[in-house]
C-alpha cells in the first residue's frame, strides 16, 4: 500500500480541485481553497505566538470552521495536534497539559476559565480563537517542508474509562490508515456525503476529516449529536453515511417512530458497540445497512470490519493487520476454543503506534515483542469471524464467576425505560465484589428499581444480577461517548439494594 502522506494529499487536492466542497454545515460550505487559506492563517498565528514545528498544541474546541482550519494547519505545518475535550477540567485537564509538555492551548473562549483554574500552564499561554478582539495575522501561503508520513501528527488520549488517560502517539501514516479503514468498512464511493457528529478531538471524528483527501467525498459537520434531530439533519444534508459508537444505535431506536425514519439517503451505518439485539431492528426500521468494526487508536483506529453482516461480530482483519486471540498462558485460541485477549500485529511498519507519550511503563505493558496486547477480550466462530466481549479490566469476580460489564449492560439497555447503563464492582462483605448498576432512564420513566431488577433477573444468570441499583440524570463521558466509570460514586446516596431473599431465591432456581 502506498502512503502518500496527509500534507501531500491535501496539497494535491488544492491543486487539482480548489473549488470542490470539502464540508458543509450550519456555517455554510467550505471549499478546499478556503480551507487551505484558513489553515495558512492558523500556521501564521502559531508561529507569531512562538510555536515551532514539532511542538505540542493542545486544542479544546467544538466542531466548526475554526477547528477544521486549525486541524489542517497543524497537519500542514508539522505541529503536533493534541485534541482535548472542551469540557475537561481540573486534574484531568492538568494531566493532559503536563503529560505532553504543551507549547500552547488554542480553545473556545468559554474554556479559558477552566484552563486557568486547573493549575497547569503551557509554555506560550492560551489563545481563545473566538475572541473578537484577537488580531488576525496577515494571511500568507505557507511554503515550508511538508511532514513525512512517519512524523508525529497527534497525541490522542485514550478514553480513560477506568483510570487516567494515556496519550497515544499517532503518526500521519496512522491517521491515513484510519481513514482508509473507514473506506473499506463503510463502502465509501465517489460522491458520498458523510455525517460527522463525533467531535474532532476523538479519532472517530478525526479519521473522517481525512477522507476527502483520499476520495471524492464531502462531509456534513454538526457540532453535537441529537437523537431527536438526527434523521432530519442527515436528510436535509443528503448524507449517505453515519457513524455509530456506544449507545447511539439504541438511542435512535428509542425515539418515537416517525416518517423521517426512512426519508433519507443514508446507505451505511458503520462503527462499534451495537448490541446484537438492536442490529436487525435498526436495519429494518431505518433501511440502513449496519457495519460493525473493531479497533483502537493505538492500531490506526480500525483493525477489523464485518462485511459479512454476521450479527454480533466485529468481522475480519483489514488487509494490513493480523489478529490472534490468546489465553492467559499465551496459547493461541482457535474457533470455538473460548475467549482470550486480542493481540494485533501488522506486516506494514508503522501501522501500530510506537508507544504512549511520556508513559514508558504503560507502553511496555501494551507493546511486547509478539504484538500489541489490547486488553480487549475476543473469540472466533467457526467461520473465522471475530467477536468482541469487552475490556479485560471491565469485569468483576462475583459469586465465584467472572461477570462482564459489557454483557450485563447490553441486557439492561434493552429495558424499555432504560436509556443507558453502567456496571461497576463494589467490595462485598466477604471477598470478591458485588454488582452495582447505574441507570439513566428515558424521559418520563418511573424509577422503579425493584421492577427493573425483576426484569433483569429473568434475562441474566443469578451471578450477573446486580445487588445495587442507582439512578442518575447523566453519565460522565469520554469524547467517544463511553462512560467514565472511575468517576461514578461507589456508594451513591439513595441506591436501591436487592433484598437478601431475592438473591437466595434466584440462586436456588438457577441451581
Amino acid at each position: 500500500m502506498k502512503i502518500a502522506g496527509l500534507a501531500q494529499a491535501f496539497a494535491e487536492r488544492i491543486a487539482d480541485a480548489p473549488h470542490r466542497i470539502y464540508a458543509q454545515g450550519a456555517h455554510g460550505e467550505i471549499s478546499f481553497a478556503a480551507l487551505s487559506q484558513a489553515a495558512d492563517t492558523m500556521i501564521a498565528r502559531l508561529e507569531a505566538a512562538g510555536v515551532r514545528r514539532g511542538d505540542r498544541v493542545v486544542v479544546m474546541m467544538r466542531n466548526g470552521p475554526a477547528s477544521l482550519a486549525l486541524v489542517f494547519g497543524l497537519i500542514r505545518g508539522g505541529f503536533v495536534w493534541v485534541p482535548a475535550n472542551p469540557a475537561l477540567v481540573g486534574a484531568g485537564l492538568a494531566h493532559v497539559i503536563r503529560q505532553v509538555e504543551a507549547a500552547i492551548i488554542l480553545c473556545d473562549s468559554d474554556v479559558v476559565p477552566a484552563i486557568q483554574a486547573c493549575g497547569a500552564r503551557p509554555r506560550e499561554g492560551v489563545i481563545a480563537l473566538d475572541d473578537p478582539s484577537l488580531p488576525a495575522p496577515a494571511p500568507r501561503p505557507w511554503t515550508g517542508d511538508l511532514p513525512d508520513p512517519s512524523d508525529l501528527a497527534a497525541i490522542m488520549f485514550t478514553s480513560g474509562t477506568t483510570g487516567p488517560a494515556k496519550g497515544v502517539r499517532v503518526t500521519h501514516m496512522m491517521l491515513e490508515l484510519a481513514a482508509r479503514g473507514v473506506m473499506v468498512c463503510a463502502d465509501i464511493r465517489p460522491g458520498d456525503n458523510l455525517y460527522v457528529w463525533e467531535p474532532f478531538y476523538h479519532v472517530g471524528g478525526a479519521q473522517v476529516l481525512i477522507l476527502p483527501l483520499l476520495e471524492d467525498v464531502s462531509l456534513t459537520v454538526s457540532d453535537r449529536f441529537s437523537a431527536s434531530r438526527f434523521w432530519h439533519e442527515v436528510a436535509e444534508a443528503g448524507c449517505t453515511h453515519i457513524h455509530h459508537l456506544g449507545g447511539i444505535i439504541q438511542m435512535l431506536l428509542k425515539q418515537p417512530p416517525s416518517p423521517a425514519d426512512r426519508a433519507h439517503r443514508v446507505r451505511v451505518a458503520w462503527g462499534g458497540g451495537c448490541v446484537p439485539s438492536a442490529w436487525r431492528p435498526f436495519e429494518e426500521r431505518f433501511g440502513v445497512e449496519l457495519r460493525e468494526c473493531y479497533g483502537m487508536t493505538e492500531a490506526s483506529s480500525l483493525t477489523t470490519c464485518n462485511l459479512d453482516r454476521v450479527v454480533g461480530s466485529v468481522g475480519r482483519p483489514l488487509p494490513w493487520f493480523d489478529v490472534r486471540v490468546e489465553d492467559e498462558t499465551g496459547r493461541i485460541l482457535g474457533p470455538g476454543e473460548g475467549r482470550g485477549e486480542i493481540v494485533i500485529t501488522s506486516p506494514l511498519p508503522g501501522a501500530i503506534f510506537a508507544g504512549y507519550y511520556n508513559a514508558p511503563e504503560a507502553t511496555a505493558r501494551a507493546l511486547r515483542p509478539d504484538g500489541f496486547h489490547t486488553g480487549d477480550i475476543g473469540s472466533w466462530d467457526d467461520q473465522g469471524m471475530l467477536f468482541f466481549h469487552g475490556r479485560a479490566g471491565d469485569s468483576i469476580r462475583c459469586r465465584g464467576e467472572n461477570v462482564s460489564a459489557y454483557e450485563v449492560e447490553a441486557v439492561a439497555n434493552r429495558h424499555p425505560d432504560v436509556e443507558e447503563s453502567a456496571m461497576v464492582g463494589v467490595p462485598a462483605e466477604i471477598g470478591e465484589y458485588d454488582i452495582q448498576l447505574f441507570l439513566r432512564l428515558r424521559a418520563g420513566a418511573v424509577a422503579d428499581a425493584a421492577a427493573i431488577w425483576d426484569w433483569l433477573a429473568a434475562r441474566l444468570a443469578a451471578y450477573q444480577c446486580p445487588r445495587f441499583i442507582a439512578f442518575v440524570d447523566g453519565f460522565p463521558k469520554t469524547p467517544s461517548q463511553r462512560i467514565q466509570k472511575h468517576l461514578l460514586p461507589r456508594q451513591p446516596e439513595g441506591r436501591w439494594e436487592r433484598p437478601a431473599k431475592q438473591g437466595r431465591a434466584r440462586l436456588g432456581t438457577e441451581r
